[in-house]
């Protein structure tokens, strides 16, 4: 079944349908919410236990090459290139002059005249636009946005299933290797957004399919799940991984959304670094879990309060398979503080909850 307007479409597109997933506007594209036969909690609990693969492929893809690319993505992105190896992934943030995050992103780490950026799907285009705009001459900036396929895999047996596939697995967290299956080459990196161990692999847009199905078909046996993207949130709440457009925005920095760790404080220079060193020390608000104690399940916007008085808003808010409990994230005055007990307005009632650090479940290793 659907419920959405008809946007942009990932080359699965005709696989969800058939498989009757429910379809919704995703950043512009229209992509698989839930699927039939348990959806959102039958997906999570698959992940957490098994193993679940998600179409990806709305997020964006872009080239960075040239003679000093590398050092040229460094002067502008925030983390610091130079912390890692070739043959290997960063998370990192595209920021503006006041701090705040105009988009986060992963940086492949290809050779030095060779960076491949994985945006978000709606703010693609501009982290495209504001690199052509600063490249120098030589480095070129591609919006490769259509050329490549994304499909995750993430659970506890994501490697048994990639090995039933006779991808290489096993490799270091945040890093990759080129792989080939069926004469198209594929990036197998181990990355996720699910907080189980897992891995995203990027290859061509016409070679989706076949990758998918045979995913599909191996993972069968192993009790995995195809999953749609109202799993992939409440997994990422549950590990307090931060997504744009709530936790971070152009008018949420890095510092705000406790992502700092993302910042190479030490380098010369990044877009936006002297706002963000400035609000280092003395932000203005923070963002903080929040452990719903009562009965209710919070969203975003909902405003928090302390002892009577406003103190912040849900930036996410989600029922937790795990807890089988509300959970949200909020942005919170500087002096609330881990273990205060506040309340949420959810639709004009009162839920008590209490402040935590996230993650909210056990993050098992990786």
């Amino acid at each position: 079944m659907t419920n959405s307007t008809p946007g942009r479409t990932s080359p699965l597109h005709d696989r969800h349908v058939a498989l009757g997933a429910k379809m919704a506007d995703f950043g512009g594209w229209d992509m698989p919410i839930e699927y039939p036969g348990g959806g959102v909690v039958a997906e999570h609990t698959a992940v957490r236990e098994r193993v679940g693969i998600f179409d990806v492929s709305h997020l964006g893809k872009a080239t960075v090459a040239g003679a000093g690319a590398a050092d040229f993505v460094n002067r502008c992105l925030t983390n610091d290139l130079r912390r890692i190896q070739t043959g290997s992934a960063q998370y990192t943030l595209c920021c503006n002059e006041t701090g705040g995050a105009v988009d986060d992103l992963i940086a492949y780490l290809r050779s030095e005249e060779d960076v491949f950026l994985i945006p978000n799907a709606a703010n693609t285009a501009q982290v495209v636009d504001l690199l052509s705009a600063a490249a120098p001459d030589g480095v070129t900036v591609s919006n490769r946005h259509d050329e490549f396929a994304i499909i995750a895999v993430q659970g506890p047996r994501s490697d048994d299933l990639l090995r039933a596939l006779g991808l290489t697995t096993g490799h270091d967290y945040m890093s990759y290797v080129d792989a080939q299956r069926s004469g198209q080459q594929l990036t197998v990196c181990r990355t996720g957004y699910t907080g189980e161990r897992g891995y995203e692999l990027v290859g061509p847009w016409d070679g989706a399919t076949e990758i998918w199905d045979a995913l599909v078909e191996a993972m069968g046996p192993m009790g995995g799940l195809p999953c749609g993207l109202g799993a992939r949130d409440t997994l990422r709440t549950e590990m307090g991984y931060a997504l744009h457009g709530q936790e971070l925005s152009p008018e949420i920095s890095p510092v705000q959304a406790r992502v700092g760790w993302a910042v190479g404080w030490k380098k010369d220079t990044f877009w936006g670094k002297d706002a963000l060193a400035a609000e280092r020390g003395n932000p203005t608000r923070i963002s903080h879990g929040l452990l719903v104690t009562g009965r209710g399940i919070p969203r975003p916007h909902c405003v928090v309060s302390r002892e009577g008085a406003p103190v912040g808003d849900v930036t996410s808010g989600t029922f937790s398979p795990t807890l089988k409990q509300g959970i949200a994230l909020a942005l919170l005055a500087p002096d609330v503080a881990v273990g205060d007990t506040v309340t949420i307005d959810v639709r004009g009632r009162a839920v008590e909850a209490t402040v935590v650090k996230p993650p909210f479940i056990e993050v098992k290793p990786s």
